[in-house]
C-alpha cells in the first residue's frame, strides 16, 4: 500500500481530501499556488511544499483536484511542469472535473514517462469532502484502480470503476447533467408553488417523502427558503461543467435540449454577479423571470 502521497490543489475539495488522508495515517505533502490555503491541512500534520516538483519527489501517489481543464493542463504541461517532475513507477490520480479528452491527454503523456494514471473525479461538495463521504468514479486500468482503492476509501462513501481512461471523466459529466437538472427543476417547482400560494415548508415536506424525493431537494430546498446561498459548490463552477457537458454532447452528437435551456439559466445567474455563490443561485435567475422570491413564511 502506498505510504507517501502528494496532494496538489488546496481548494475546498482538495483541503478536505488531503486532511482525510492525513487522518488515515498517510504521509502527505501538499502544494497550492496560494500557500495559505493549505494551513489547516498542515496543522493536521501534512508537509507543505513550495513547488509541485518538491511535493511529488519520492511520492508513491500524486493526486490533484483543480478548478478546470486549463488549470490541469497548466499544472501538468505548463509552467509548473508536473510531467517533467515525475519518475517512472509513480501513480497519478486526477480528481478534477474535466473533459474526457483532457484525461486521455494526461494518460498518454504520463504513460510515455512510465507513470500510471487514473481519472477519478468526485461527486459531492464541501461537506462530503470534509467528512470523507464523496462518491468517486474512476477510469483507467482496473488493476491500478484496485491498487489505489485503499487510498480512495478514506475519501469516499463509495467508489465506482467505470472502465478505461476517460470513462471516469465521462461519468462525472453525465452525473453533473442530472445535478443541474434537479436544481433547475427544484427552482421551477418552488416558484410555481409560491405563485400558487402554497407554503414552501409544506411543499418540501411532500418532496421529502415522495417517490421522486432527492437529497438535493432536501438540502437545497431547505437552504433556498431561508435564502441561504452559502457556497458549497460555486455557481461559476457549475457553468464550467455545463459548458463541458455541452461540448461533450456535441462531440458525441447526443441531444441535450433540456440541459441547453438550463445552461442559459446558469449563464444568466452568473452574469447577474452570483457566480461565487452556491450553484443553487441559478434559481434566483428563475425568480427574477417570475417576479417572486421563494422564502419561508
Amino acid at each position: 500500500m502506498a505510504k507517501k502521497i502528494a496532494y496538489l490543489g488546496m481548494g475546498i475539495m482538495g483541503r478536505g481530501m488531503a486532511a482525510n488522508l492525513v487522518d488515515a495515517g498517510y504521509d502527505v505533502t501538499v502544494w497550492n499556488r496560494t500557500p495559505g490555503h493549505a494551513d489547516e491541512v498542515v496543522a493536521k500534520g501534512a508537509k507543505l511544499a513550495e513547488t509541485p516538483a518538491e511535493a511529488v519527489k519520492g511520492a508513491d501517489i500524486v493526486m490533484y483536484c483543480l478548478a478546470d481543464d486549463s488549470a490541469v493542463l497548466d499544472l501538468v504541461f505548463g509552467d509548473w511542469d508536473l510531467l517533467g517532475a515525475l519518475e517512472s513507477g509513480q501513480i497519478v490520480v486526477d480528481m478534477s472535473t474535466v473533459h474526457p479528452d483532457t484525461s486521455l491527454l494526461e494518460a498518454e503523456a504520463f504513460a510515455e514517462r512510465g507513470v500510471r494514471f487514473l481519472d477519478a473525479p468526485v461527486f459531492g461538495s464541501k461537506g462530503e469532502a470534509a467528512s470523507g463521504n464523496l462518491w468517486i468514479v474512476v477510469g483507467g486500468p482496473r488493476e491500478l484502480y484496485e491498487e489505489v482503492l485503499p487510498v480512495l476509501e478514506p475519501l469516499s462513501e463509495t467508489t465506482h470503476y467505470m472502465g478505461e481512461n476517460g470513462k471516469g471523466a465521462a461519468m462525472k459529466l453525465v452525473g453533473n447533467l442530472i445535478v443541474a437538472s434537479q436544481l433547475h427543476a427544484l427552482g421551477e417547482a418552488m416558484i410555481l408553488a409560491t405563485k400558487a400560494g402554497l407554503n414552501p415548508r409544506d411543499v418540501l415536506g411532500v418532496l421529502h417523502v415522495t417517490d421522486f424525493k432527492s437529497p438535493i431537494f432536501d438540502g437545497v430546498g431547505a437552504a433556498l427558503i431561508e435564502r441561504d446561498f452559502s457556497t458549497y459548490f460555486a455557481l461559476k463552477h457549475m457553468l464550467k461543467d455545463a459548458n463541458l457537458i455541452a461540448q461533450f454532447a456535441e462531440d458525441l452528437n447526443s441531444p441535450i435540449p433540456a440541459t441547453a435551456v438550463i445552461r442559459e439559466t446558469i449563464k444568466a445567474a452568473v452574469n447577474k454577479g452570483w457566480g461565487e455563490e452556491n450553484a443553487s443561485a441559478l434559481i434566483k435567475a428563475l425568480e427574477e423571470q417570475a417576479g417572486v422570491q421563494v422564502k419561508a413564511e
